[in-house]
């Protein structure tokens, strides 16, 4: 039978969708009316540099700064003039910028922070191009472009979650699905290609699925969801997701039916035309997706339990990973303890730590600084978590790095 919100409990809900035209988008994502969607500030808006992301290895390269000297650099506000500063990348943090960039102007009126939605590798490429002050990411930055771009940090501002989604004909969105990581990696590889198929069922008892066609609807832009999903297959299963298939972009399997869409809310509108489609997008969508009518699975971890991205189950994963690093690079997939919640990850912001003033460069710590402190009032409203104070301290002394 399904399950239900007593067994799993239930995530934060707070989400809306705004339209915007993106400008730095690689595509648009398509409404059912043809427009296109995004996340846009009312009036002000931030834009952070350009994303990290890659798969690879995490580094490891110690910082610069002590944790006692980034709490003595970190000023408690940006430099007196008219400042903009502005972000861009991953569309999963999107719904965090429309109200953290509100909320920094309105404390600090000097500075107007401009945001634009993109998604994780378009950010990384704004970054390294100068093109943005901060880029948005869900995904750490891979040892290749540190060595490339040595100026660059990634600077962890929350923490977030992803989630699967799917439209299956006939199963309430209340049911939440038991899917693992072995179970979709079949599913997108096309091995598995209807939901009736024995191996959903034995995961589903008394569930009555039906004999839909599964259609796997996948990011084709270069996203930080993408890696998180991809690094979650390649953990549960090994041998049906190669490692070789971990990354912002993947050489995708393209089963009859298969559907690519460019960011986020295109995943949504995806499995909102298609009967039996299945895809992956952030915990700051779970408003969009109980409108679209679409259900969340509960996810197989490393115990063998199936979980909800609740705000306990987040926190039971991150408890899992106690040895973060100094420059903050760190796979956060597939926690250890029995309630983790298997995809977790944290948002960074990726930033040149060469800024053209010094006036520059004490805007973009205040404003980091204020991110992982006194802007944690806004988490709540996507669905993310605040960062362990350790992981402050750790974000603190990578700030404390920006000069100009």
């Amino acid at each position: 039978m399904g399950m239900d919100r007593q067994d799993l409990a239930e995530p934060r809900v707070g989400r809306r969708r705004v339209r915007a035209k993106l400008s730095l988008h690689a595509g648009e994502a398509r409404t059912p009316s043809g427009g296109s969607r995004g996340w846009v500030v009312a009036t002000v808006a931030v834009a952070l540099l350009g994303l990290a992301a890659c798969g690879g290895s995490p580094g490891a390269s110690p910082s610069d700064v002590s944790p006692a000297a980034a709490a003595a650099a970190a000023p408690p506000a940006p430099a007196a003039a008219l400042q903009t500063l502005t972000e861009t990348g991953s569309s999963l943090m999107a719904p965090l910028f429309t109200r953290w960039a509100p909320a920094y102007h309105s404390r600090f009126s000097q500075v107007t922070l401009r945001t634009v939605t993109s998604s994780s590798g378009q950010g990384i490429s704004s970054a390294a191009a100068g093109t943005a002050d901060i880029g948005a990411s869900d995904a750490y930055l891979s040892p290749a472009t540190l060595a490339k771009y040595v100026g660059l940090v990634n600077i962890p501002l929350a923490v977030a979650a992803l989630m699967v989604v799917y439209n299956v004909p006939g199963i309430s969105p209340s049911t939440h699905l038991r899917l693992n990581g072995q179970v979709l990696a079949q599913m997108f590889t096309g091995k598995i290609s209807r939901w009736d198929d024995p191996a959903i069922t034995a995961l589903n008892p008394g569930v009555r699925l039906p004999g839909a066609a599964i259609v796997p609807v996948h990011r084709v832009d270069s996203s930080g969801s993408t890696f998180l999903f991809t690094s979650y297959l390649n953990a549960q299963a090994p041998s049906g997701w190669d490692s070789s298939r971990i990354g912002t972009t993947v050489a995708w399997p393209r089963p009859p039916g298969a559907v690519g869409a460019t960011g986020s809310d295109a995943v949504i509108t995806s499995l909102e035309s298609a009967s039996g489609a299945i895809g992956y997008v952030g915990v700051s969508y779970l408003s969009p997706v109980h409108q679209a009518n679409e259900g969340e699975a509960a996810l197989g971890n490393s115990s063998g339990n199936f979980v909800l991205p609740t705000s306990d189950a987040i926190q039971a994963a991150l408890g899992s990973f106690t040895n973060t690093p100094a420059n903050e690079t760190i796979s956060l997939i597939n926690g250890s303890t029995p309630h983790a919640y298997p995809i977790i990850n944290y948002e960074y912001a990726v930033v040149n730590t060469s800024q053209s003033s010094a006036a520059r460069a004490q805007d973009l710590r205040a404003f980091l600084h204020w991110a992982v402190t006194s802007g944690t009032a806004q988490l709540a409203s996507v669905n993310f978590e605040p960062l362990p104070s350790s992981i402050v301290t750790l974000s603190d002394a990578q700030i404390a790095k920006i000069k100009g």
